[in-house]
C-alpha cells in the first residue's frame, strides 16, 4: 500500500507556525517513502471559517516552501477536499453508527450542559457530560423528536475496559476507557465535529499514517474506537513533540508571534524557516543543522522523532537565517534582495504619504520610519507610562487594544482607531494624554512619528500584534491571575473598577 498523509487545518485564523510544522513533517514522511502528501480543509465550523483564511493557508505553506499533491486548490480522486462539500458523507455514516448501536442521539440543551459542568466542578469530578441521555428507549426518543427538541448524535464509548494501541513515536499507550467522554459527532445542525469527519476523511482518502501534534492524543481513542465501529483498520498514529514557547508553554499567540506571515514579513528566509522547524523535535545524524529539504528527506528515520516538547527558539531561527544569508545570498544580490522584502516600491508608496510632510531633509527619512524595517524596538520603561500610568496598566492597555482589534477582525487604520477609542472608554482613561502615547511606544518605540493609525495598518496585523506583545513583555508581562480578572471585566465592558483597585494597591 502506498503511504499517503494528509495535513488539515482549519481556516478560522491566521496561518499557525504549528501548520507549516505538521505539514512539513508530513511531507518529509510521504517523501521519503515514495508517498504522497495531501492537504485538506476542515472549514465545517460555520462561524469561525473564512475564505480569506482558506486562501491564507495556501499562500503561508507555499512561501514556506511546502507542496502538497491533492487538495481543494489541485483537486485529486479522492475530492472533495474540503469538508463543508461533504456534509451528506458525514451524515451517511453516522446514521450507520446509530443503526449499529454506537452513537445515540443527545438531546441535553445548554443549560442542561451548564448544570453538568458546574455540579461536575463542585463534586471534584471530571467536568464533562454525565450520559444521561445514552440510554433513551426507541418511544421516549420518538417522542422527543415529534415535541421539536434538538438533539446531537454522540458516540457510544466502552464504559469499562482499556484503550491500546501503538503510537509509532510514543511506544505502547494505554488509556482506560472511563477517561473518554461520549463525543459529539454530529451537530445539531447537521455539521460534524472534527472527530467524525476526520475519521472518514482518513479513511475514505486512504491516508494510511496520521502525523499530528501531541495535543492530538487524547482524541486517538475516539477516533479508534469509531474505526472499529465502523469495522476499518485504522492507519498508523504519530503524535509529534508540541512546539514550546520560552515559558515551556505550547506556543500560544498570546504570548509569542505566531503567525506564519509574521516570520514572512520580518525578513526570515523561507528555506531557512523551513530548516527550523525541521529541527524541532528531530535531529539529523551527527547533529547537522543546516541542510535542504532533499536531505532530511532522503535521510529521514522516524525513529529519530523526539518524544518530549520542542522548544521554538527564535534565537536558533535568526542564526539559522544568517547561515542562509551567507551562504545563499552573493555579497552582489544582498541590496536585491533586502530591497524585495522591505523597500518595494509598493511598501515604499504607502509610506511616503505619512512622511511627505514631516521631513526638512531625506537623511531624516529613516530617523521618523526606521520602525518599519526592524524587530526589535529600544523600549525605554519611562515612555509607557504618561501620566502616572504604571507598567501594569500599560500592559492591561495594550492587551485590551489587541483584544478590541480581534474581536473587530481587522488591523485596518479605523478598525485601530476605534479600538484605541473603545479602550480609552472601557478604563476611563484620557484617548489622547494615555491610550495615544503608549501605543506609539509600542509601534515606533517614541512618542512622534507618522500617523499612528496609518502606521499599524502599513506595518500590518502580525507585525503590529509581535510589537504588543514585545511591549507587554518587556513592561513585565501579566501573570495568569490578572489576565482572568482582567478578561472577566472586558466581557462585562467596564475596566474603571480595575483602575482605581491599581491606583490604591500603588
Amino acid at each position: 500500500m502506498s503511504v499517503r498523509t494528509r495535513i488539515a487545518p482549519s481556516p478560522t485564523g491566521d496561518p499557525h507556525v504549528g501548520t507549516a510544522y505538521m505539514a512539513l513533517f508530513n511531507l518529509i514522511f510521504a517523501r521519503h517513502f515514495g508517498g504522497s502528501f495531501i492537504l485538506r480543509i476542515e472549514d465545517t465550523d460555520r462561524t469561525r471559517s473564512r475564505p480569506e483564511y482558506e486562501k491564507n493557508i495556501y499562500e503561508a505553506l507555499k512561501w514556506s516552501g511546502v507542496e502538497w499533491d491533492e487538495g481543494p486548490d489541485k483537486g485529486g480522486e479522492f475530492g472533495p477536499y474540503r469538508q463543508s462539500e461533504r456534509t451528506e458523507i458525514y451524515q451517511k455514516y453516522c446514521q450507520q453508527l446509530l443503526h449499529s448501536n454506537k452513537a445515540y442521539k443527545c438531546f441535553a440543551t445548554s443549560e442542561e450542559l451548564t448544570e453538568m459542568r458546574e455540579v461536575s466542578a463542585k463534586m471534584g469530578l471530571k467536568v464533562g457530560y454525565d450520559r444521561r441521555y445514552r440510554n433513551l428507549t426507541p418511544k421516549e426518543i420518538l417522542d422527543r423528536e415529534k415535541a421539536g427538541q434538538p438533539y446531537t448524535i454522540r458516540l457510544k464509548i466502552p464504559l469499562s475496559g482499556d484503550c491500546i494501541y501503538e503510537d509509532g513515536i510514543k511506544g505502547r499507550i494505554v488509556v482506560p476507557w472511563s477517561d473518554v467522554d461520549d463525543q459529539i459527532l454530529l451537530k445539531s445542525d447537521g455539521f460534524p465535529t472534527y472527530h467524525l469527519a476526520n475519521v472518514v476523511d482518513d479513511h475514505l482518502m486512504a491516508i494510511t499514517h496520521v502525523i499530528r501534534g501531541d495535543e492530538w492524543m487524547s482524541s486517538t481513542p475516539k477516533h479508534l474506537f469509531l474505526y472499529e465501529a465502523f469495522g476499518w483498520t485504522p492507519p498508523k498514529f504519530m503524535h509529534m513533540p508540541l512546539l514550546l514557547g520560552p515559558d515551556g508553554k505550547k506556543l500560544s499567540k498570546r504570548r509569542n508571534p505566531t503567525s506564519i506571515f509574521y516570520y514572512r514579513d520580518s525578513g526570515y528566509l523561507p528555506d531557512a524557516f523551513l530548516n527550523f522547524l525541521s529541527l524541532m523535535g528531530y535531529s539529523m545524524p551527527n547533529e547537522k543543522e543546516i541542510y535542504e529539504l532533499n536531505e532530511i528527506i532522503g535521510s529521514f528515520d522516524p525513529k529519530r522523532i523526539g518524544v518530549s516538547g520542542a522548544f521554538f527558539d527564535v534565537q536558533k531561527l535568526d542564526w539559522i537565517n544568517q547561515q542562509y544569508i551567507i551562504g545563499k545570498i552573493p555579497e552582489n544580490r544582498l541590496w536585491d534582495a533586502i530591497k524585495n522584502w522591505g523597500f518595494r516600491d509598493e511598501f515604499m508608496q504607502k509610506i511616503m504619504p505619512l512622511c511627505h510632510t514631516r521631513i526638512k531633509t531625506f537623511g531624516e527619512f529613516m530617523e521618523l520610519c526606521n520602525f518599519f524595517f526592524v524587530n526589535h524596538l529600544a523600549y525605554e520603561k519611562e515612555l509607557f507610562c504618561p501620566k502616572e500610568i504604571t507598567t501594569e496598566e500599560a500592559c492591561y492597555i495594550i492587551q485590551t487594544i489587541i483584544w478590541a482589534l480581534d474581536e473587530k477582525e481587522s488591523w485596518k487604520r479605523d478598525a485601530v482607531e476605534f479600538a484605541s477609542h473603545r479602550v480609552a472608554e472601557f478604563f476611563g482613561v484620557h484617548h489622547k494624554k494615555i491610550v495615544i502615547p503608549i501605543l506609539f511606544a509600542a509601534i515606533m518605540g517614541k512618542h512622534q512619528g507618522p500617523p499612528l493609525f496609518d502606521s499599524i495598518e502599513i506595518l500590518g496585523k502580525d507585525r503590529s500584534r509581535a510589537r504588543f506583545l514585545q511591549s507587554i513583555e518587556f513592561l513585565g508581562a501579566i501573570s495568569n491571575k490578572k489576565m482572568a480578572i482582567l478578561q472577566k471585566c472586558w466581557q462585562k465592558g467596564d475596566g474603571k473598577e480595575l483602575m482605581a483597585q491599581q491606583k490604591v494597591a500603588n
